[in-house]
């Protein structure tokens, strides 16, 4: 298994002791360096949080320097379920490892993706022992959901947000992953706006009220 040994992070605002953890992934061929900026946009809002921002543990062989979850050749429904698989255990190692760190549980912990980074927020999020504390998907799309519907799984709130002019996942995987967590029983919120393949600040501003929203919610 790969380790997750680098990345960026932001500690939290009131200088306390973390008590929650919000795990950013970053989409194919960037990096934590660029995910961890979303997290200035939510710290007023969320000041006990700690951002964890790692850098996927592959380097992406196709787009510069950045990283990658896993290689992005097949785009086929099991080429995808079987590249999120393969990078799982990497995330789930961090997540255990920093939840015993700070003393915090996955109801203290969110996952926040982009792109191939929603991918796996979605994919680890779903199969955690206990629910995490909220899943937000920004232009991504969900795999390998035929083994959920045979196991009793965590079903944690999850927001996606998507441009309905994104050039490189298209607002169909919007749709079709709305449909198949409804049909799950996850609970989950939709909103698409006329965006490329990118957050803005209407996005962020939903992502931050969600989080917010749900660790009252668990807390």
């Amino acid at each position: 298994m790969s380790k997750i040994v680098n990345g960026a992070s932001l500690k939290p605002r009131s200088g306390a002791p973390p008590k929650q953890i919000i795990l950013l992934l970053h989409g194919f061929g960037s990096s934590g360096t660029d995910m961890i900026g979303l997290a200035p946009h939510w710290q007023d809002a969320l000041p006990d949080a700690l951002f964890l921002a790692p850098h996927a543990p592959q380097r992406c062989g196709m787009i510069g320097p950045g990283y990658q979850w896993w290689d992005l050749s097949g785009f086929s429904p099991s080429a995808l379920a079987a590249g999120a698989a393969s990078a799982a255990p990497a995330i789930d190692a961090l997540i255990d490892r920093k939840l015993k760190q700070y003393g915090l549980t996955e109801a203290d912990l969110a996952l926040v993706g982009f792109s191939q980074g929603t991918m796996m927020a979605l994919h680890v999020g779903l199969r955690r022992p206990r629910p995490v504390a909220a899943i937000v998907g920004y232009s991504g799309m969900l795999t390998a959901t035929p083994k959920l519907a045979h196991n009793d799984f965590p079903k944690p709130p999850v927001l996606l947000v998507h441009g309905t002019a994104d050039p490189v996942v298209p607002i169909a995987a919007l749709h079709s992953a709305e449909g198949e967590l409804r049909r799950l029983g996850v609970p989950v919120t939709v909103q698409s706006h006329g965006l490329a393949h990118s957050v803005d600040p209407d996005g962020l501003k939903l992502g931050q009220d969600f989080l917010v929203e749900a660790f009252a919610h668990c807390s």
